[in-house]
């Protein structure tokens, strides 16, 4: 196992890291034996965003008499609340939920307290001078949390962040369908030179974060590196074409900034699918000729969250419903994650009008305006 510095932090990472999320759903010995698995590989981050108390519990038992081989993500403002987890920025509740992952985890210190999900300029700033905001600092003073993090799926959001100086490091999505940006509205012409390992071709706003980071030594950890599983299945995915785990993680650990990807586990067997890199050929990295090499038909219909639908004139973000909606039903239930995400944009579907501007913009055909009424059903406003 390969190790990066995240940031300025002093902490040493694993280049393959552990997200959590999948562990809700599994018994404790399956949890166990997927950490075990992962610590004897050489993983040493783990991230733990959810409230469930069992999932917490579960997570504390596996690391009980290890807690010193693993460098914890824990956030706050995650909360379990009448059996179900609420983002919160309420100081009280967030104490209490904090309080209740260090019990669970059994554990005196987070390494990273996160600044749980913000995604809008505007709650960022919010943010600032809140008492929540006295509450992550209070923690940090007492070394109860080592250093000040953030998860965010909003470039805008992120560089706010990192340029406020508030955050050390920054947990971000990272995948080619996140990032990868048309560079004209020519169907013909898209894709016919490969990606390389440089900003080209990314998403200006993104690129722009990732090199920011790296010139404030904000280190990345990476979630989403697999897109919840749509780039390795060419039916889901956007390009048409599957993309291997090693290739998902080579192009997430070449963007600038990215220290460590955490990708989630629901068996032991897939911790070894993914360290598996560490000794992957370029070859097998390589997914630049894979993109390449996708269909040219594979676009059309489909959104690529490129923006080139802007402007609403209802000021909806067409681009993080469309993807919140495609993340939610790539899962047999919708995420509570994902929804409270899109109850938490300023503008969702609830709010297009059926204008049609956007569909006359897009340069894939995708059909927007049924695509806000399918989110607004999913989402139930």
């Amino acid at each position: 196992m390969k190790y990066r510095a995240l940031g300025n932090t002093g902490l040493q990472v694993s280049e393959i890291g552990l997200g959590a999320e999948w562990m809700e759903r599994l018994d404790q010995d399956t949890c166990t034996a997927i950490i075990r698995a992962a610590q004897d590989r050489g993983i040493n981050i783990l991230d733990c965003w959810m409230a469930e108390p069992g999932v917490r519990t579960r997570i504390g038992n596996a690391l009980a008499g290890h807690r010193e081989k693993w460098i914890l993500q824990g956030h706050i403002g995650s909360t379990w609340q009448d059996g179900q987890y609420v983002k919160t920025r309420d100081a009280e509740k967030c104490r209490v939920a904090f309080q209740d992952l260090l019990d669970r985890m059994q554990t005196d210190y987070i390494d990273l307290g996160m600044i749980h999900y913000v995604d809008s300029v505007k709650e960022f700033e919010e943010l600032l001078q809140s008492p929540y905001m006295d509450y992550v600092r209070q923690l940090k003073e007492k070394g109860i949390i080592r250093h000040v993090g953030m998860g965010s799926h909003n470039p805008a959001a992120a560089k706010a962040a990192v340029l406020s100086g508030e955050i050390e490091m920054l947990m971000f999505s990272v995948n080619p369908a996140f990032d990868l940006n048309p560079s004209n509205d020519d169907l013909n012409e898209l894709f016919k030179e490969e990606y390389d390992q440089a900003l080209m071709g990314m998403n200006p706003e993104r690129a722009e974060l990732y090199a920011l980071c790296e010139e404030r030594g904000i280190g990345i950890t990476v979630m989403k590196g697999y897109a919840a599983g749509r780039l390795l299945d060419a039916a889901a995915s956007p390009f048409k074409v599957a993309l291997t785990p090693v290739q998902c993680l080579h192009y997430a650990l070449t963007r600038p900034a990215v220290c460590s990807v955490l990708v989630g586990y629901t068996q032991p067997e897939q911790v070894e699918e993914a360290v598996r890199y560490e000794t992957a050929s370029e070859e097998e990295k390589a997914y630049a000729p894979v993109l390449a090499a996708a269909p040219m038909h594979a676009f059309s219909g489909r959104c690529m969250y490129c923006n080139h639908c802007k402007p609403c004139p209802m000021d909806i973000d067409i681009a993080m419903v469309n993807k919140l909606y495609d993340l939610a039903v790539m899962q047999p239930q919708v995420p509570a994650s994902v929804k409270a995400h899109y109850l938490e944009l300023e503008k969702t579907a609830s709010d297009c009008i059926g204008c049609g501007g956007c569909e006359q913009r897009c340069p894939f055909g995708v059909p927007v305006i049924s695509r806000m009424a399918l989110a607004k059903e999913l989402f139930q406003q």
